[in-house]
Order: C-alpha cells, then sequence, then structure tokens
C-alpha cells in the first residue's frame, strides 16, 4: 500500500502559522495598495493657481489647419446636448457650460443624486489645439410632487470646497464619479477631433470686375 505523505509532516506548528500568516499579510497589502490605485486614478483632476479643480490637456495634430480644427471643434460641440455654447473669440477660441448627472446606486437600484456644472474652453493653433474643462459646481436633486428628480437650488457648491466630515465620503464619491466623466469626455473629444473627416470650408467668392481686363 502507498501511504499518503503530508507535505508539512516534520514542520513545527508554530512555522506553518508563520508562513501562513505572512501569506495572509502579503494578500492585504496587495489588495490594499489595488484599492489605494484604484482611489487615486478616480481623482486625478489637478488644481489651478485659483484653487479650483480643472482638467487641462494641450493635443498636437501636426498638418491641420487651424480653421480645420475649429470646424471640427464647433461641429462636435453642435452634436452634445448637454453643452451650449456661451461665447466665441474670433477664430481661435470658444467658451460652453455644461453638466452631467451624478447616479447613486444602492443595490441593483439607481438614481440620480444631482448634477455637476461645469464650464469648457477650448482654443486652437495652426497644428495644435488645448482644452480645459473647470468651475465644477454640484446641485442637488429633490422629487417634485410629480415624482420627478429636479434640482433643489438654483447655486451650485464648488467640488473644491470641503462639506464637513458628515457627507466626507459621499463628497469623495462625487469627484471620483467628476473625474471619470472628464477623463471620457476628454478621450471621445480627441477621437472626434483626430479623426472625423474634414469639413469642407466654402472658397470665397469670386468678384468679375469687368472695367479692366
Amino acid at each position: 500500500m502507498l501511504s499518503s505523505i503530508d507535505p508539512n509532516a516534520g514542520r513545527k506548528p508554530g512555522v506553518f502559522l508563520g508562513v501562513k500568516l505572512m501569506k495572509i499579510r502579503l494578500l492585504a497589502a496587495l489588495l490594499f495598495l489595488s484599492c489605494h490605485i484604484a482611489v487615486a486614478q478616480g481623482e486625478n483632476l489637478a488644481v489651478n493657481e485659483n484653487g479650483k479643480l480643472i482638467y487641462y490637456e494641450v493635443v498636437k495634430l501636426e498638418g491641420i489647419t487651424s480653421d480645420l480644427l475649429r470646424n471640427r471643434l464647433d461641429a462636435y460641440l453642435k452634436k452634445q446636448k448637454t453643452l451650449k455654447v456661451k461665447s466665441a473669440v474670433g477664430d481661435s477660441a470658444i467658451l460652453a457650460n455644461g453638466k452631467f448627472v451624478i447616479n447613486k446606486t444602492l443595490l441593483v437600484m439607481s438614481h440620480p443624486s444631482g448634477e455637476v456644472l461645469y464650464s469648457f474652453n477650448a482654443e486652437v493653433k495652426e497644428g495644435k489645439y488645448r482644452f480645459w474643462l473647470s468651475d465644477f459646481g454640484f446641485v442637488p436633486y429633490q422629487r417634485d410632487r410629480y415624482g420627478n428628480f429636479v434640482a433643489a437650488t438654483a447655486k451650485a457648491t464648488p467640488l473644491e470646497e470641503n462639506p464637513g466630515k458628515l457627507n466626507e465620503g459621499q463628497w469623495k464619491e462625487y469627484r471620483t464619479q467628476t473625474a471619470k466623466y472628464v477623463q471620457d469626455f476628454a478621450a471621445k473629444l480627441k477621437q472626434y477631433m483626430a479623426n472625423e473627416k474634414p469639413v469642407e470650408i466654402p472658397a470665397p467668392e469670386k468678384k468679375v470686375v469687368s472695367k479692366s481686363w
């Protein structure tokens, strides 16, 4: 008969327990590190000189004129239902206001808890453009008498403000969702600006001068 061999035979109980505890601690450390990295990736909005959260990026597209870049930018903004152009400075700069909804999930149920307002700025030059999103402000929702979720206040609370320890965890989640939205927005904008077919710019009308020939 073949006798089964215990791999732990000959080991002292204390040594075996110590190895097991080391494995448990290592696993816990890895889990903590992965959670810490995930949180850090979710909160990657920078802070500008005025202490406001901001996402800023310069994108180079060599060989593309500023006219075409501005044309693409205008076309992209027209497709966005939650973005409204506020002002434009010549052919190089544009300012728009936008918003997106923050959802709160409970088990399998999800409902909007509020919306984040923000400003969008962009400027174009020959072969490059830059854009930034800032002025993030949270507006909480409440149910009206018809059961619809509507804004509870007309004034937004800047995401930079500290709401206090009572709402610290929830406020942190708002910032995380905001950072995720901004990353997705930036990725879609850059893809559109780089891959969209150039929009034809009408040539200036030619005038015929019959007096001289």
